[in-house]
């Protein structure tokens, strides 16, 4: 395809993306000020000019098609490029000011992130802080996210990697509860307690432990199950069992003596184990705003229950 044609198709492709996002060609429309009918046309005509079928229409409900959620990954990387290019021409730029949306996972942003919010804004009063609590995968460009927290020990090697430390997995119970029902002095006699896990997926329960070249995979039950890490930690705290938390959601209540850990001679791995990245997409010209978010965070980071780590790939 010439420039020419792919030049013409790039409204349409537009459209496309908020018919996605909108889920509907009547709310997509409202917003266009446009009627359904014509967004239906420019549907059809562009599944012509792509060969490819972008919707599945029921009388209920649009289905998007797995080439038409291609289609959509990479016209919404073309969008937030055009975001990008008209941004470079304002001021918002160069000064401190404009909006940042920023995720994380959600232990993360309540126990470490949090604190920071507050004094950040009130050091930079024109800049907009979003924050968006985003467990599990988070892909940046097709969210239109500026910056990203992951716990992980594998990051995406398409973004810029920003080390800030790690982080590990603690099991801890209250002191009550180990009274009742004595402390665990080897994994499999979890199975003999009730525990509080994620409930995020159907393999949340299995905890898996390392020590040496010891390993031993635990399927473990309980009353209470949630992937809310401090509505867990109440659970704890009130005895209901132990619980699995990342260490810097309970370090202050092991410190006060509210928890004790267990089985901490071994070593404990999850989807959410590992280092600490802060990842963002690789540009020459990052947005000031962008830049003292990355600066502040990194300073008010260090000494603070991570070991500060380096960077990683370019700016």
């Amino acid at each position: 395809m010439n420039n020419t044609k792919l030049i013409a198709l790039l409204p349409d492709l537009a459209s496309f993306i908020l018919i996605v996002e909108e889920g509907s060609f009547t709310a997509a429309a409202k917003k266009l000020d446009v009627t359904p009918s014509a967004l239906s046309k420019m549907v059809t005509r562009l599944e012509h000019s792509l060969s490819v079928k972008l919707f599945e229409r029921t009388t209920r409900k649009l289905i998007i098609t797995q080439s038409g959620q291609q289609v959509y990954d990479q016209a919404i990387i073309m969008v937030n490029a055009a975001k990008q290019a008209v941004e470079l021409s304002t001021s918002d730029h160069t000064e401190m000011r404009g909006a940042l949306t920023v995720a994380a996972p959600e232990a993360f942003l309540n126990s470490v992130l949090q604190p920071f919010v507050v004094p950040f804004l009130k050091k930079y009063p024109d800049i907009q802080l979003k924050l968006r609590a985003a467990d599990g995968e988070i892909d940046i460009i097709r969210h239109n996210i500026d910056v990203a927290f992951k716990l992980t020990d594998k990051p995406d090697e398409n973004l810029v990697l920003k080390e800030i430390g790690s982080t590990n997995l603690v099991l801890c119970a209250s002191p009550e509860y180990l009274a009742q029902r004595t402390t665990p002095m080897h994994p499999t006699e979890l199975s003999h307690h009730d525990c509080l896990y994620l409930a995020e997926n159907d393999r949340d329960h299995i905890w898996d432990f390392f020590k040496d070249d010891e390993y031993h995979s635990i399927a473990v039950k309980g009353r209470y199950a949630v992937n809310h890490s401090q509505m867990r930690l109440t659970g704890v705290k009130n005895d209901l069992g132990i619980g699995i938390f990342h260490d810097f959601v309970i370090a202050d209540a092991l410190k006060r003596g509210e928890v004790i850990q267990v089985l901490e001679d071994w070593t404990i791995k999850s989807n959410y184990h590992g280092g600490v990245a802060m990842q963002y997409a690789q540009t020459k010209y990052m947005p000031a705003r962008l830049r003292a978010f990355i600066n502040y965070v990194t300073e008010e980071l260090k000494g603070r229950l991570f070991d500060n780590g380096n960077n990683s790939g370019t700016e």
